[in-house]
């Protein structure tokens, strides 16, 4: 009985693992497109999110949205990847606007880098510790869920309604929520709830996508200096 048991979970974890080797590596991969994404996206005049402060966001998140569903559809062919990638430029050009920001203030590069830097220790601990203990982070899945419905409705009501204290605590919440989601996404991986590596690398992308941009928000609300 304990060798039959043995000889079935060998083969399961030995594509658990593959699932998630693949994942990293195209996580990895997923940064190149980014970048050059971003640098286009510090070319590129975004005079009309300024003209059209409401719409611009929706059409934004509206084109993300469209693009995930693209990947989604297309995740079981070698299309998927190349979807993946082209999501990942878009996401990267979309950083535009608050790179420009950004790099407007006197200590902008430094904070670039301090998001990009505490985004990286909050990934690797938190892949580290999913990883090394296994435990399974399944049951957080359903309040995740909820926080992050909440969390969609508050980030597009503040699109109205522009409180600055209110999108401190969006942002604060949010790197709360997707640290937390970096937990449960590679506890699907290594518990057999995810098997589609691309799958799997789009949602990861986006934890850390969204913790970066959130990060990068609050530092530049709390430490920004202005010329």
């Amino acid at each position: 009985m304990q060798y039959q048991i043995i000889s079935q979970t060998g083969p399961l974890a030995q594509e658990q693992n593959r699932v998630l080797r693949n994942t990293y590596l195209m996580l990895a991969l997923t940064m190149v497109p980014t970048i050059i994404g971003a640098f286009v996206g510090l070319a590129t005049n975004f005079s009309f999110m300024a003209q059209h402060p409401i719409m611009a966001p929706l059409l934004m998140f509206g084109a993300m949205m469209g693009l995930l569903f693209a990947v989604t559809g297309l995740r079981n062919s070698v299309w998927g990847i190349v979807a993946l990638l082209g999501f990942t430029f878009v996401a990267g050009w979309f950083l535009g606007p608050i790179l420009q920001y950004a790099l407007h203030l006197k200590n902008g590069a430094q904070l670039i880098g301090i998001a990009a830097g505490g985004t990286s220790v909050i990934f690797f601990s938190l892949a580290t510790i999913a990883t090394v203990t296994k435990k399974d982070f399944s049951f957080m899945g359903k309040f995740l869920f909820i926080g992050l419905v909440l969390l969609v409705i508050a980030s597009l009501a503040n699109i109205f309604f522009q409180i600055p204290a209110l999108s401190l605590t969006i942002s604060a919440i949010a790197i709360l929520i997707f640290s937390a989601y970096i937990l449960f996404d590679i506890s699907q991986i290594i518990h057999g709830g995810e098997t589609n590596y691309v799958m799997a690398t789009m949602t990861l992308y986006l934890d850390i996508y969204n913790i970066f941009v959130n990060l990068l928000s609050i530092l530049m609300a709390l430490a920004g200096e202005k010329d």
